[in-house]
């Protein structure tokens, strides 16, 4: 499998866990907005969830969950501020949360 067949393999695992283990609804996936992607939007009743996905083989150079830096923290609350700005909603005006799924091997760490 390569790099993009890998990626959206486990981004739908992440969705169909979220959605059985977590009860969130998918709203949508692979959101480009200017400067950042949104893997997964989902909804939690009122409240927007953003999530990132990460997946690592193994935790040789790292973690998934490490994979996440500060830049990149960065650039998912810059896209998701984007994606709310398109609907008139801000941080200030919804109610949103983020959160991670890091997949490294067989083991997932929601955050």
């Amino acid at each position: 499998m390569n790099r993009r067949a890998t990626g959206t393999y486990y981004q739908q695992h992440a969705r169909r866990y979220l959605e059985h283990h977590a009860g969130l609804t998918f709203v949508a996936s692979n959101v480009n907005c200017h400067g950042g992607e949104l893997d997964l939007i989902m909804q939690d009743g009122h409240t927007w969830v953003f999530v990132k996905v990460r997946y690592r083989k193994n935790a040789q150079f790292g973690s998934a969950a490490e994979s996440v830096t500060p830049r990149k923290q960065q650039r998912l609350l810059n896209a998701a501020a984007l994606w709310l700005a398109q609907r008139q909603q801000s941080f200030d005006t919804t109610s949103c949360r983020f959160g991670i799924l890091a997949i490294t091997g067989e083991h997932y760490d929601c955050a």
